[in-house]
């Protein structure tokens, strides 16, 4: 259970977050939510196999239904919270790199060029999903040098396989953008206003 310094009131729903994602938890916990994190067991890869030929925002958004049902049959009642999100450049869908050698092609490639990303987020009580939201940002990436590649590469190291985008904004990644158009939470995976706002209609926070 993380503790928070914004408690909700004791007859407010349980709040579960179905993610392993640190940068999901870092949000909800430095916006004084108190939750519970889980893993949500959803075969990401089936997922996609399943929905193939569908756009990066459909995908996202199937994956944060997928994964707040998944937590939501473990934790009956409460306001389980999924969220993906899917990186789309030049027609290309990727996925978080498998090594540092494949983030460095991903950079490599990404670099000098704009990509969309697309957060979605989902909430689902006793099985159904009953709220559900996705946001989109572009970042536009600098066309920086092989050494500062190299150099970004040796800094960050199995950090890069962590993010479907191999790069962390709120670190060293800002050195790798030229402009961004969107909101920064959506570009650390959680599209987090519109969840808070939705919480506090459900009665999970205070008004």
């Amino acid at each position: 259970m993380v503790e928070a310094s914004l408690m909700q009131g004791d007859a407010a729903p349980t709040i579960v977050l179905a993610s392993v994602s640190a940068g999901r938890r870092m949000l909800l916990e430095g916006a004084g939510i108190r939750f519970t994190a889980i893993a949500p067991g959803v075969d990401e890869a089936a997922v996609k196999v399943e929905v193939a030929g569908a756009g990066a925002a459909t995908l996202a958004t199937v994956l944060a239904d997928r994964k707040a049902l998944a937590g939501s049959a473990r934790a009956p009642g409460a306001l389980v919270i999924g969220g993906d999100t899917t990186l789309a450049c030049e027609g290309r869908l990727f996925d978080k790199p498998d090594d540092v050698a494949a983030a460095r092609e991903q950079l490599r490639f990404l670099r000098g060029r704009a990509h969309k990303l697309h957060s979605a987020v989902a909430v689902a009580r006793d099985g159904v999903v009953v709220w559900r939201h996705i946001a989109a940002a572009k970042m536009t990436m600098r066309l920086f040098s092989d050494d500062f590649l190299a150099h970004y590469v040796a800094v960050c190291g199995e950090t890069l396989t962590t993010s479907v985008g191999a790069y962390r904004l709120e670190g060293p990644g800002a050195q790798l953008f030229e402009r961004i158009e969107g909101d920064y939470f959506t570009i650390l995976g959680l599209p987090l206003l519109p969840l808070l706002a939705w919480l506090r209609t459900a009665g999970a926070l205070r008004s």
